[in-house]
């Protein structure tokens, strides 16, 4: 019966909950489980499963040049770059807005890594 069961979600295309409800059964814990706690582990790797192919989907589709986080950014003084206004920037509201950022600097002083970064925050961000 599981067997049955557990083949149906990936033809249904909800593969979070085939891949929890494989875990479970190889763990022996979906015995020991009520039905709303089964049903609630399983919603949730749905959910969890999908906000990471979105996630990894628009990282692909932004191209972004490097892996880059808003926790990463350095601000040092030969730098001149201002950590409130770059924390601003970083909560992705200009996105929203529809507005643009403007990054400038000579070269090598990371403009390209800032970008990335606030890319990828906007996209954490949705």
């Amino acid at each position: 019966m599981n067997q049955q069961t557990l083949a149906l979600p990936g033809e249904l295309k909800l593969t979070g909950m085939q891949h929890m409800f494989k875990h479970l059964i190889e763990q022996r814990k979906a015995d020991t489980l009520t039905a709303d706690e089964l049903l609630s582990m399983l919603v949730q790797a749905e959910w969890e499963d999908r906000q990471q192919q979105r996630l990894a989907r628009l990282f692909k589709a932004a191209r972004f040049r490097y892996q880059a986080a808003v926790a990463e950014v350095t601000f040092p003084a030969g730098r001149q770059l201002d950590k409130n206004s770059f924390l601003r920037l970083s909560d992705a509201g200009f996105v929203a807005r529809k507005e643009n950022v403007l990054i400038t600097g000579p070269t090598g002083v990371g403009k390209s890594f800032l970008a990335s970064a606030l890319g990828h925050q906007a996209c954490l961000k949705g």
